[in-house]
């Protein structure tokens, strides 16, 4: 409860600064939370990262100033940020569909992204079980892509990497030599300045040759909130996420620490089965 109000109190701020040099460390301190904590939480309860939050909100206030003001595209280009009235134009383009010039004779063509609001709502009706696990650092093995986090990019570019997994073998042959987890899929490392993420789909390792084209990455030790997931895939996944950033972080006084996050597919089971069973492990500090 307190944290998604500390999260309006870092929205307010963004709205107070769009035409200032706004900092992630600074927006984060607002919410009381680390820089890593904050851009995760940001991302998962409202869909954008914080920069592209920010860039798609300041286009929109710039665009209401060009229609109903007289100043020159160069000085709102400069006042919110860019370097360049081109840089404006393109960024302005990009989001609205035409140039700054055109948008002043025709503003019903104008994009709006409104300034988020989260509803703060008690959900005590629905119990959320975890439990914390100590473990030593270990190392998976398997396949990754690299991915946008622009516009929910990962998501589908994840989805579709999982799906070119099980059709061509990888998943199976992972799952021959899998260790007692499971089947993992991974975000290794979340680069937010270029807003994208590593995702790996692999296993830990049990063998000593690895075959060729798959790589191994190390996961160092952590405390880990586990999260039961029961249900088929992929819906069931998605709900649990939404409610640890949503309730179990606000009402845990737990932050993300930084690291991987790492969804858990035991092998023993048919994952589009209504009972299956699936976790969640998130690297968390108190």
């Amino acid at each position: 409860m307190d944290g998604l109000q500390r999260m309006l109190d870092a929205i307010e701020y963004v709205e107070q600064n769009l035409d200032n040099r706004l900092q992630i460390e600074d927006i984060a301190a607002r919410a009381c939370m680390s820089k890593f904590h904050f851009q995760r939480m940001f991302s998962m309860l409202t869909g954008y990262t914080v920069s592209e939050y920010i860039r798609n909100r300041r286009i929109t206030v710039a665009a209401q100033e060009l229609v109903h003001s007289g100043a020159k595209v160069i000085n709102i280009a400069i006042k919110y940020g860019y370097e360049s009235p081109e840089s404006f134009a393109k960024a302005f383009r990009r989001i609205h569909g035409i140039s700054p010039t055109a948008a002043r004779k025709n503003s019903q063509s104008l994009k709006a992204y409104p300034k988020i609001s989260f509803q703060i709502q008690l959900k005590g009706d629905v119990e959320m079980d975890y439990r914390i696990v100590e473990k030593e650092a270990f190392t998976v093995i398997g396949k990754s892509i690299q991915t946008s986090t622009i516009g929910g990019e990962n998501h589908r570019n994840i989805s579709d990497f999982w799906i070119e997994s099980n059709q061509n073998g990888f998943a199976d042959e992972l799952a021959k030599n899998c260790g007692s987890l499971g089947l993992l899929g991974i975000c290794l490392k979340f680069d937010e300045q270029q807003e994208n993420l590593t995702y790996l789909i692999g296993a830990e390792k049990t063998i000593d040759q690895i075959p060729a084209g798959w790589q191994k990455a190390e996961i160092p030790a952590a405390s880990w909130a586990v999260f039961p997931v029961h249900g088929a895939m992929p819906d069931a996944m998605p709900k649990v996420w939404e409610r640890i950033f949503s309730e179990w972080f606000p009402a845990t006084g737990y932050e993300h620490e930084s690291g991987p996050e790492i969804e858990v597919y035991p092998s023993d089971g048919d994952p589009w089965s209504k009972d299956y069973y699936s976790e969640v492990w998130i690297p968390i500090k108190k």
